[in-house]
């Protein structure tokens, strides 16, 4: 179990191998259903299926899964330990997602967010997600709805001009 240190500072890094225990630890306390170890192998070994780590003290407290399409980043999994939330660690990931829109031209970050996880609404929202449409019975394991969040990135007119030229 990560214990709680002064040092404040996140890394994150590429997902390896030797992360999954930690990885599979914070999947179990963070959600009702769960991925398994073969879900997240099968998804990873897709080619446009990236996982990422952030830690803390060298402990990972918070995992990413996200897919990279032509014009979007499509966030599977997200999650930060129980112990480490509201210090900066969801933010942090989210951040470094942001952060690749600029660079691999896509122009959105996308999820579904459970209807009954408002911590996880309320979380993306405060980082500027909207809910842009209900999916009706989006999972397989509940009857449950999801909400659709969409990020897109308020460009600057400088910004915004120069994609103008370039595309």
């Amino acid at each position: 179990m990560p214990s709680i240190e002064s040092d404040q500072t996140c890394h994150i890094r590429w997902m390896i191998r030797r992360d999954m225990p930690s990885v599979m630890q914070i999947e179990q306390a963070s959600f009702e259903f769960p991925w398994t170890e073969e879900e997240f192998i099968r998804c990873l070994r897709q080619r446009d299926c990236i996982g990422m780590v952030a830690e803390r003290s060298e402990e990972v407290v918070g995992f990413m899964i996200y897919e990279l399409h032509k014009s979007r980043i499509h966030i599977l999994s997200f999650a930060v330990h129980p112990e480490f939330r509201r210090q900066g660690v969801g933010r942090a990931m989210t951040d470094k997602l942001i952060s690749k829109l600029a660079y691999q031209r896509r122009n959105r970050i996308v999820l579904e967010v459970r209807e009954t996880n408002l911590d996880a609404q309320l979380f993306f929202r405060q980082l500027g997600f909207r809910a842009t449409s209900v999916l009706r019975s989006f999972y397989e394991d509940t009857p449950e709805d999801a909400f659709l969040m969409q990020f897109k990135p308020v460009m600057n007119a400088e910004e915004s001009a120069t994609r103008r030229l370039a595309g």
